[in-house]
């Protein structure tokens, strides 16, 4: 019987905690696919954004802020 309910408590506990790290996760997902769409589009509007390693990393992991600071970087000039 104590068995039971110490795996019940565990299983409550490992529920708990993948609602915890999918909820994070899709606000990281929805950032990304958004910093990519941003990227897509300013590629229509600045032709010449090249896709490289760097830029991509930065507008995957950075997202909307990452693809605003490359944007700034490549009218500026001083990178991409």
């Amino acid at each position: 019987m104590t068995i039971e309910i110490i795996v019940l408590f565990l299983v409550i506990l490992a529920v708990i905690l993948v609602y915890y790290i999918l909820k994070t996760a899709k606000h990281l997902i929805v950032n990304t696919v958004l910093g990519l769409v941003l990227l897509a589009i300013s590629n229509f509007i600045f032709t010449d954004i090249a896709y490289t390693v760097p830029v991509l990393l930065i507008f995957a992991l950075g997202g909307i802020p990452g693809a605003v600071l490359v944007i700034l970087l490549h009218i500026l000039g001083v990178a991409f």
